[in-house]
């Protein structure tokens, strides 16, 4: 008897999604009954606010930062653009362990600024502001190079009629290229806030205090095994997987409407 091929892919591609989610069985394990009392409570709800509210900031510095330089960047001539993408990758690639000590002893009490900014009472080392330096410096290689890409798919012959209508520069930006971009920069945000929101590497090094979610849970783990660790997962996950998730989702439903 004959199989349909795309019944066999299908099959095929099936295998592969549920081999792809078969670790969040995880969460149903036998490993007794989860830990939340109050000292595993109280460290793990203020890791929660401390990611919560220093990643939104890290978040709006890496918008209003990367949002011209991408504009820029996606204006620019092959070669050029090239210079600026090789500079942002440098962050991508770099160990999270390698990214985490320079920027410790660059930005601490070692490195020329950060002598300088701790004369204004700005320590960068277990701080928010380190905090948050840590996570802009972690992100925005990814929302840069994302924004590009969403300004790119922007035709230019709508940008260019926009001018010759009268419209400025500026205007046709705020006007036609970013409303037409935004799904992209979307995306783009979404990808860096669950990059920045779940780095451990590089925030275990500059900002152990205050603790992340990602350095809690390893907290938790060392001190006391998987049962405490398991209810701050579940925050975790949930805080980081729907906003890129859903984005996705909302920017692939757009473009095949």
């Amino acid at each position: 008897m004959r199989v349909d091929r795309r019944w066999l892919a299908r099959a095929g591609a099936t295998i592969f999604a549920l081999a792809l989610l078969y670790p969040f069985t995880a969460l149903f394990a036998r490993i007794g009954p989860w830990q939340w009392g109050e000292d595993v409570r109280g460290p793990a709800l203020s890791s929660v606010r401390v990611s919560l509210l220093l990643t939104a900031g890290a978040m709006v510095i890496i918008v209003a930062i990367g949002t011209p330089m991408a504009a820029y960047i996606a204006r620019c001539g092959t070669r050029e653009r090239l210079l600026w993408q090789a500079v942002l990758l440098v962050p991508i690639l770099l160990p999270p362990l390698a990214l985490g000590i320079l920027l410790t002893l660059a930005f601490g009490s070692y490195g020329t600024v950060g002598v300088w900014l701790e004369h204004f009472g700005i320590v960068m080392t277990n701080s928010a502001p380190a905090f948050i330096a840590t996570q802009v410096y972690v992100g925005i290689g990814y929302y840069v190079l994302g924004a590009v890409a969403a300004f790119d798919a922007v035709p230019l012959m709508l940008q260019e009629q926009a001018a010759l209508l009268g419209l400025a520069p500026r205007k046709v930006f705020l006007r036609v290229t970013l409303p037409l971009a935004r799904l992209g920069l979307a995306v783009a945000l979404s990808i860096t806030w669950v990059r920045a929101i779940g780095e451990f590497g590089a925030v275990v090094v500059t900002a152990y205090y205050p603790s992340g979610m990602p350095v809690q849970l390893w907290i938790n783990l060392q001190s006391f095994g998987l049962p405490a660790v398991m209810p701050l997962l579940v925050v975790f996950l949930a805080a980081a997987l729907p906003l890129p998730w859903l984005v996705h989702v909302l920017a692939q439903r757009r473009r095949h409407v």
